[in-house]
């Protein structure tokens, strides 16, 4: 049995990193803008220069962006040279202490713009969440789906995409409801997307759980005490997943965080 201090330790350490890295300046409230694009160069409110997709590849013509460097996965590669730029995967333009961000959803390219003085950062006093309780450490048993197998996953936006199927997770909640959870690979284990009893009342309309990759007889933790806020409760800009019918739990799950607390 862990220790009672020493759990409401490491969750209140969890906690304070969560706050953190979410209300940093490039963290997930900075989001102010996904602009999608086409094969025809435009113009697209708060980002200099004009820009269009043109096969994987995000081109832009921004002259106010000359010498400014180029980040692949946060590390820098180049600069700009003169007005013209290519964009690919993973890639980053800082622009002061803005970023234009690379993003493709299934072949579909858009340019993100990251400012740390958005509003929506910086009006973030803390996330609220319920107490931690280690009734909410919950065991279940992971079953895998096989190479190659999907699932049909709508996002907050109203798109539909057909996204890779990690297994199915069987878990019986307090209160016994028995629940099988649709799973995708996560890069400490496996994620749900899940809705429960709290949720758009007590907490926000839904969560992602994170859930231990399973041991060698399929053995897996939730701790649903680690359930955590999507990108889209910071900002609008963002394209979340929406839990599947099968994770959409009828039980009340007091427990992770609940909701962004703003001035």
């Amino acid at each position: 049995m862990t220790d009672t201090n020493d759990f409401a330790a490491a969750w209140a350490d969890w906690h304070e990193s969560r706050v953190r890295a979410t209300s940093s300046p490039l963290g997930l409230a900075s989001l102010v803008a996904t602009h999608w694009l086409t094969a025809e160069a435009a113009e697209y409110e708060g980002v200099p220069g004009t820009w269009q997709a043109s096969g994987a590849t995000i081109v832009g013509t921004a002259p106010a962006l000359h010498g400014k460097t180029i980040l692949q996965d946060g590390r820098p590669v180049g600069t700009v040279e003169g007005a013209s730029i290519a964009l690919e995967t993973g890639q980053d333009i800082e622009w002061g202490d803005k970023r234009i961000r690379y993003f493709e959803r299934d072949g579909a390219l858009a340019l993100r713009l990251i400012d740390p003085d958005a509003t929506t950062r910086t009006s973030i006093r803390d996330l609220s969440a319920f107490d931690p309780d280690e009734s909410w450490v919950l065991s279940g048993q992971f079953t895998d789906a096989g190479d190659g197998a999907t699932q049909s996953v709508e996002a907050i936006d109203g798109h539909v995409s057909s996204d890779a199927l990690a297994g199915k997770v069987d878990v019986t909640l307090p209160g016994d409801e028995h629940a099988t959870l649709s799973v995708t690979t996560d890069p400490r284990g496996l994620r749900a997307v899940i809705s429960d009893g709290t949720s758009g009342d007590e907490s926000y309309r839904f969560r992602f759980l994170p859930i231990t990759a399973p041991d060698a007889h399929g053995r897996v933790t939730l701790d649903f005490n680690r359930a955590y806020l999507p990108p889209c409760a910071f900002a609008d800009h963002y394209v979340c997943p929406l839990p599947p019918t099968e994770n959409r739990l009828n039980t009340a799950i007091r427990a992770g965080e609940k909701a962004v607390v703003r001035d």
